[in-house]
């Protein structure tokens, strides 16, 4: 994969960049809230046509066109997939509503080498691999944040999966809005047979693929972990599904909360079949609340150093370090599915790590196929991999490549 050319029309800092991309690494230079983040993310956007960072996509429109009655993002790229180049260009059309009290509305559209596609059916088609300081935040943070990492991962290489994801949420609907109906006494029990069919068959394609990923994610990262750590911490990722797919006799109830459990063997027919069982054991309880209580949109996803949890006991530095081991392993685990390396981005990868992790991470680096990363400070670099790297000053959402 070889990002070849990319043009941005009014997206967050920049109103107009045009530049021309070459393979190996390029370090973005400048000061904070000048546009590196912001170049890093627009590139991301050609991999998951949406930002990390955003609340909503239409927070990416740059600001001054936002106040237009119609404002066009533009994200165009020119790219090199198994020997092939192709154009590809995401719009954002952003406009006002009739009144001065509805809120903008907002499309979006994607092109492929000059021919519209629906924007699932793109998914894939560009990799990318994205580090930012606040993705700690999805060992730290709230369990929505480590299921939507999952998605936007998964959605990169299992073509399946976006529209998974798309019909299991259909049907959560349709069964939470029945649900409401049957807890004040409107509706009959037996409708919701049809919905926990709809939601089983989808749920179970999203449990499976997370299966397998998480297991093979976890291994790659380990080995990534154990290097950045020089030994000192094994790091394990712990899938935790609402629905486990694996009956449990009672004596196994005795075992640690963090025990290793093997799922990979499971097919989506017993997944399915098992998430049905539990469906209707749960019903009472599920009308009784109004929602459908388990099912992957309740998955969580644990990280433990030396069988600790880094989200409650893990220092600053532990986490990050298991973060970047995630993203390496992000890479490795793309270009094994694809047999594509994914562009890499990251963004101040280097701060808050000490001088000893500092240089085990440019040693995993230096020779990347394609990859991006921001620092306020080149002196956190070593000078060798400096002097092999393209550097670009951004300041004020201007762009200027050294010579």
């Amino acid at each position: 994969m070889q990002l070849n050319h990319l043009s941005l029309t009014n997206y967050r800092f920049f109103s107009r960049l045009d530049v021309a991309i070459s393979p190996g690494v390029t370090l973005l230079v400048g000061d904070n809230a000048q546009g590196k983040t912001s170049l890093l993310e627009a590139i991301y956007f050609l991999a998951t046509f949406s930002a990390f960072s955003a609340g909503h996509v239409r927070q990416v429109v740059n600001f001054l066109a936002a106040r237009e009655p119609l404002a066009v993002t533009r994200i165009v790229a020119d790219y090199t997939r198994a020997g092939r180049r192709h154009h590809l260009e995401i719009r954002l059309i952003q406009e006002q509503g009739a009144f001065s009290t509805d809120p903008p509305s907002l499309r979006r559209e994607a092109l492929l080498d000059g021919v519209p596609y629906k924007i699932n059916a793109l998914l894939g088609r560009f990799n990318a691999v994205l580090f930012l300081p606040q993705m700690l935040q999805i060992i730290e943070g709230a369990p929505e944040l480590r299921r939507r990492y999952l998605d936007m991962t998964l959605s990169q290489i299992v073509s399946s999966y976006p529209e998974a994801l798309r019909q299991y949420q259909k049907a959560l609907d349709q069964r939470n809005a029945l649900l409401k109906t049957l807890q004040e006494g409107r509706s009959d029990s037996d409708q919701l047979a049809y919905w926990d069919e709809q939601i089983s068959e989808w749920g179970a394609k999203i449990i499976h693929a997370r299966i397998q990923a998480i297991h093979e994610l976890g291994a790659l990262a380990a080995n990534a972990h154990r290097e950045l750590s020089r030994g000192a911490e094994i790091l394990r990722l712990v899938y935790q599904p609402s629905m486990e797919p694996i009956p449990q006799a009672t004596a196994q109830y005795a075992l640690p909360l963090d025990a290793p459990i093997e799922r990979t063997h499971l097919t989506m027919n017993e997944i399915r079949a098992r998430f049905i069982v539990q469906l209707e054991a749960q019903r009472r309880q599920d009308i009784q609340r109004g929602v459908t209580t388990i099912g992957p949109h309740r998955d969580d996803l644990d990280f433990l150093a030396n069988g600790v949890s880094l989200r409650h006991y893990g220092s600053r530095g532990q986490v990050r370090t298991a973060m970047m081991a995630l993203k390496l392993a992000e890479v490795t685990w793309m270009h094994s599915k694809s047999g594509e390396w994914p562009v890499l981005l990251l963004d101040e990868m280097l701060a808050e790590l000490d001088p000893t992790r500092r240089e085990d991470l440019l040693q995993r680096l230096a020779h990347s196929e394609q990859m991006f990363a921001t620092t306020t400070d080149l002196s956190l670099f070593t000078p060798a991999f400096v002097n092999r790297a393209r550097i670009w000053h951004i300041q004020a959402g201007q762009l200027e490549i050294a010579s």
